[in-house]
């Protein structure tokens, strides 16, 4: 799957990973959303070279390793900037 279609699944994972894992984000939305897009290039490049098979497509695999990938950078921002403060 290209570079487009995880920016498009980070879009969406980072809205679904907001809403999973609710509370108040330093940054906000714009912030989230980012995160999504980020989450999702980084969960599609780590289950790729795990050998989960060609993460490509729009399917329900690729979306679970986006909205995962983007779940884990929310919490780690969250983490990072409560250490910050």
């Amino acid at each position: 799957m290209g570079i487009i279609s995880w920016i498009i699944f980070g879009l969406i994972a980072g809205l679904i990973a907001k809403l999973i894992t609710p509370g108040r984000d330093p940054g906000g939305f714009i912030i989230t959303i980012l995160l999504g897009i980020a989450g999702a290039l980084v969960g599609g490049f780590i289950a790729t070279r795990l050998g989960y098979g060609g993460v490509d497509g729009f399917n329900i695999g690729s979306f679970f390793v986006a909205v995962v990938g983007s779940i884990l950078l929310l919490i780690a921002y969250r983490f990072i900037r409560r250490r910050a403060e």
